[in-house]
Order: C-alpha cells, then sequence, then structure tokens
C-alpha cells in the first residue's frame, strides 16, 4: 500500500512541476519593473488609496442616526 500512495505522490508532483514548467516568465527584473510600473499608472485612477472614496459609496462611514422625537 506504501508504494501505492508513493506512486501517487510522485505522479502528482511530476504534473505540478509541468504545470509550473509552461508557466511563462519574465528573464528580466528590468522589464518586470517596468510592466509594473505601466500597471500602476493605468489603474491609478481606480485606487481608492490614491484618489479617495467617494462619501455616497464608502461602506466605512458612519452609520446616521434616526432620532425619534
Amino acid at each position: 500500500m506504501t508504494s501505492n500512495s508513493n506512486l501517487s505522490n510522485m505522479r502528482r508532483l511530476v504534473e505540478q512541476l509541468k504545470l509550473e514548467a509552461s508557466v511563462e516568465r519574465i528573464k528580466q527584473v528590468s522589464q518586470a519593473a517596468a510592466e509594473l510600473q505601466q500597471y500602476c499608472l493605468q489603474n491609478a485612477a481606480k485606487d481608492a488609496l490614491l484618489v479617495g472614496v467617494p462619501t455616497g459609496s464608502n461602506p466605512f462611514r458612519e452609520p446616521r442616526s434616526c432620532a425619534v422625537v
């Protein structure tokens, strides 16, 4: 039973390694940095940390209290 388990584990490992080997990787750090900078600049207008959250759609605002008179 141990050999079947070991064989199954090895097959999973081989499949994982094949998957990792097929992933396209960037070879140069300068290319990755340039792509990251381009992505940040393209999405800066959508970043809530840079532009803030509109008050109407802010889920963290203080709830309005209702005063019953």
